[in-house]
């Protein structure tokens, strides 16, 4: 069978923007504005920055201004505005009734691919760092990657030696000495000794207490962002235990915790240790009413990846799994029920946002989650999943993920309106990054 053939494809400078100066430089106008269709991506931008008439503005937290505008100077957003506005001496650009919204996040992704991480990073990671931008992500979590590269690619799309969306770089750690992911060939996921009858049926051995604090002191000396782990309770065992102190240690350095919990037991016991983020969404298990609140009620946010047991298809229209290989018909079960724990969680209060956790081209990717997602959310709620709570999932909502006065101009402008097809979101014209233009296909 034919494979798919897929391509893959922080520092924030901290302006402070002074209302005062945003009410002299900005002015509503009701005149007709200039029209720039140059490649922005060539454009200078001047001193007073750039304005975006005549949108339609999504601002992520559910708020809509049918005819809009903002402007932009330096790497900050200073004003939203209902109607054109007018700043003398910046460069103004005609959305022509473009939907404007928060740059896209990606709260959960697989960034490397290839079996030589150095030579896809010398080969492949700028080409693959566009495609990013192209399909509209301006912030990608790196959820596990090959450990050297990655902070590499962190740094160099930085410090703009690769032009590429920001990058969020998490790390793995251990729970336990044993029950690791099993399988030999394909993706762990085919294999997941979270179901049975691969689960644990006796507690599995610990690590030493000074092994577990020691692997996060090692992660964060390295310059890592967060701690990844993979929850699988043993009956008995000291998985949960060990989370706990993982948890300490991040909060005692300052980072985050990201846990990878796929069952109602998993995620519960990942709940009760308090981590920073749950990741996968339950989809193995029923979530009860009461279940679904305790979590709600912790306030932990969750990110999504429906998509990982929907099925993907290749050229000859075959169905195959995340890693391009035959679909694995005995996780199907997990397609329906993770948007139904999905949509119980949501109900319940979980602050619930966007995550892949795929390896395929983000176009691709993109398309195949809103599909899962869309099964149970509307556009209203996907655009918040998308914005806002993409952002909390991440700890960057003060900066990103909404069009507000004073956060990092991350911006897509959309040829369409997805409040009423959300489809039209795969149709990104004009990307900005912390307020220069990265991608323009007007």
């Amino acid at each position: 069978m034919k494979k798919i053939i897929l391509t893959f494809l922080f520092p924030l400078i901290i302006v402070a923007c002074s209302q005062e100066a945003t009410d002299q430089s900005t002015q509503l106008s009701n005149s007709p504005t200039s029209v720039v269709m140059t490649d922005l991506t060539a454009e200078a931008i001047p001193i007073n920055g750039f304005v975006i008439n005549n949108a339609k503005i999504l601002d992520g937290m559910g708020g809509i201004i049918e005819r809009g505008s903002i402007v932009v100077q330096g790497d900050r957003i200073v004003s939203v505005n209902t109607g054109d506005s007018n700043v003398p001496g910046a460069l103004t650009i005609d959305a022509e009734g473009r939907t404007l919204m928060p740059g896209f996040i990606d709260a959960h992704r697989h960034i490397i691919t290839g079996d030589d991480p150095a030579d896809w990073l010398a080969n492949e990671a700028e080409p693959d760092m566009q495609a990013f931008l192209e399909a509209g992500f301006t912030t990608v979590l790196s959820a596990g990657d090959a450990p050297q590269q990655i902070l590499e690619l962190r740094r160099m799309t930085a410090e703009n030696e690769i032009v590429g969306p920001r990058i969020i770089a998490a790390a793995f750690t251990g729970l336990a000495a044993g029950n690791a992911l099993a399988g030999i060939e394909g993706d762990p996921a085919r294999f997941d000794n979270a179901r049975p009858p691969l689960r644990a049926t006796e507690a599995m051995p610990a690590l030493p207490e000074e092994v577990v604090r020691g692997q996060i002191q090692a992660l964060f000396d390295s310059g890592f962002d967060a701690a990844k782990n993979v929850i699988n309770i043993s009956p008995g065992g000291p998985e949960e235990e060990a989370l706990k102190m993982i948890v300490e240690e991040t909060q005692r350095l300052g980072i985050r915790t990201i846990t990878h919990a796929v069952t109602v037991i998993d995620t519960l016991a990942a709940m009760r240790a308090g981590v920073d983020q749950l990741v996968h969404t339950p989809h193995i298990g029923m979530l009860t009413l009461e279940e679904a609140q305790q979590i709600a009620d912790s306030n932990i946010p969750m990110t999504s990846t429906l998509g990982i047991f929907v099925p993907f298809y290749d050229e000859n229209n075959d169905p195959i799994f995340r890693d391009a290989l035959p679909f694995p018909w005995d996780t199907i079960s997990s397609a329906g029920q993770g948007p139904v724990n999905a949509r119980l969680l949501w109900e319940a209060g979980v602050v619930y946002g966007y995550g892949t956790d795929t390896t395929y081209a983000p176009s691709l990717t993109f398309k195949h989650e809103l599909k899962s997602l869309f099964l149970v959310f509307s556009e209203q709620d996907i655009l918040k999943i998308m914005g806002q709570n993409a952002a909390i999932n991440i700890a960057m909502e003060d900066q990103i993920g909404t069009i507000e006065a004073g956060k990092l101009a991350d911006i897509v402008l959309v040829n369409g309106d997805p409040e009423t097809d959300i489809f039209d979101l795969l149709n990104v014209d004009v990307v900005i990054k912390s307020g220069q233009f990265v991608v323009d296909k007007r």
